[in-house]
Parts: structure tokens; sequence; C-alpha cells
């Protein structure tokens, strides 16, 4: 999880490309046309999907699920870098690192 230590809550997020994405009963599910592979996001890995639309920062991401959710804002920083890293890993999501 070396990966999820390096990103800061001013860093952006926004959707990989060559990405199918399809609401499922309230779930997003999605196909890499890249490597054929099936994803289902769930509900909260849906609403992140919706958020990143916006090419929000990771910080704006936390705040939006703290204020949606029932969460501690240091378990969701983690569990959305976590998430994150993951996603774009599988280049389903892009990260752009901003200096400041």
């Amino acid at each position: 999880m070396a990966a999820t230590h390096s990103m800061k809550d001013h860093d952006r997020v926004i959707h990989g490309e060559e990405v199918y994405v399809s609401d499922m009963d309230g779930e997003k599910v999605m196909m890499s046309i890249n490597t054929g592979k099936y994803y289902n996001l769930g509900f909260t890995g849906g609403r992140i999907w919706e958020l990143a639309e916006s090419c929000p920062s990771l910080g704006e991401i936390v705040a939006a699920l703290t204020d949606e959710y029932e969460v501690d804002e240091e378990r969701c920083r983690q569990q959305v870098h976590t998430f994150v890293a993951e996603l774009e890993r599988e280049g389903l999501l892009k990260l752009l690192r901003e200096t400041v």
C-alpha cells in the first residue's frame, strides 16, 4: 500500500479513459475497455466515482463523504486513499498529484 502514502488531500481525481459505467440499482458497475475486466464499485465506491466527475481533490471527496455518511474523518481518508489507489492501479481513475 505504499501508493497511498504518497497521496495528499490536495491531489485531484479524474476518471480514467476507456471505461464504460452503468448504474444498477444504485451501484456502479463498470468495464475497462483496455483490460476487459468488470468491476462493481458498490454504493460508496459508486459515490466516489460520481464525485470524481468534477475532478475534486481527495480532501473534497473525504469532506463530501463525511457529510453524507456517519464515518470518522481519518478513517474515511484512509479508506478513500486506499480505494483511489486501487482504481488508479486498475486504470479506472487517475490521480493528478499537485505540488503545493
